[in-house]
């Protein structure tokens, strides 16, 4: 009999196939492209700490006064995770979360940041998601991607929440690294991003070499034998990476968009 998480993969490959092999790669060509691409997926690198964190929650402790919380190996991999996440080290041995990271990457090489930034002022006062995102201007195809993974964290499963961080993230994002950096990258020679690169590497080491492999490890600990839990991780797994292929198809096809203005103003 075929172990449950070796089915999930197969049930999964023809997705991660699509997404692997999306036409977004192949269209990241010159620095424009670039800081278009990176001027969206900022929101998708800003909500993998939602999702991250709500896994926390449920798998350690953090409430005082603290009891044991029964899942030391998934609390241990998740503790990890966040360590790395929100205290990593950049190229300049400068302590900063992922997120930063990504954010200094983006002012190396003049991306515009000014909807992120809004979006995440007005969290920090208090607004809701939805008037945050109508405040910073997000567009749907973004805001659908989020609330997605807040429909997710509002399930209270912390089997399903682990499944979009590890199949609609932590699972594949050194796959989709790689594509960047091997076929968008390699076309740009004589552009600076310093900080971009070092956090596509380091995020290709860490997640390819040690989290991806200990995610799968904690769906197994958090489902065993539970046919409903693993229905609910397939369920939840595939229309994750539904969602990043939708995300895929708006950035992309905003890259052509701009590319055809740009011809037709020349």
């Amino acid at each position: 009999m075929t172990p449950p998480i070796e089915h999930i993969l197969s049930e999964l490959k023809d997705l991660r196939n699509k997404l692997n092999n999306h036409e977004l790669y192949r269209s990241l060509k010159t620095m424009e492209d670039i800081k278009f691409f990176m001027e969206q997926h900022v929101f998708a690198v800003w909500d993998f700490m939602s999702l991250l964190k709500a896994l926390q929650n449920q798998l350690t402790n953090t409430n005082v006064p603290w009891v044991p919380s029964g899942t030391g190996k998934s609390a241990r991999f998740i503790n990890e995770i966040v360590m790395g996440e929100e205290s990593d080290v950049n190229e300049c041995n400068e302590v900063k979360s992922h997120f930063e990271m990504y954010m200094d990457a983006m002012n190396e090489i003049n991306a515009k940041t000014d909807k992120i930034q809004t979006f995440i002022t007005e969290i920090v006062q208090g607004n809701t998601m939805k008037n945050a995102a109508k405040k910073a201007q997000i567009p749907n195809e973004i805001l659908n991607f989020i609330e997605f993974t807040m429909s997710v964290i509002a399930t209270n499963k912390t089997h399903q929440i682990a499944a979009a961080f590890t199949f609609g993230r932590e699972d594949v994002i050194p796959d989709m690294f790689l594509k960047i950096i091997d076929q968008s990258m390699s076309e740009n020679k004589e552009a600076h991003y310093v900080k971009l690169l070092y956090y596509l590497n380091r995020h290709i080491e860490v997640d390819g070499d040690e989290h991806g492999p200990l995610s799968l490890a904690m769906i197994e600990e958090l489902c065993l034998e539970d046919h409903n839990k693993w229905e609910e991780v397939l369920s939840t797994a595939k229309e994750a990476l539904r969602q990043r292929i939708k995300l895929w198809d708006y950035i992309c096809n905003g890259i052509k968009s701009k590319r055809h203005l740009s011809t037709i103003n020349v």
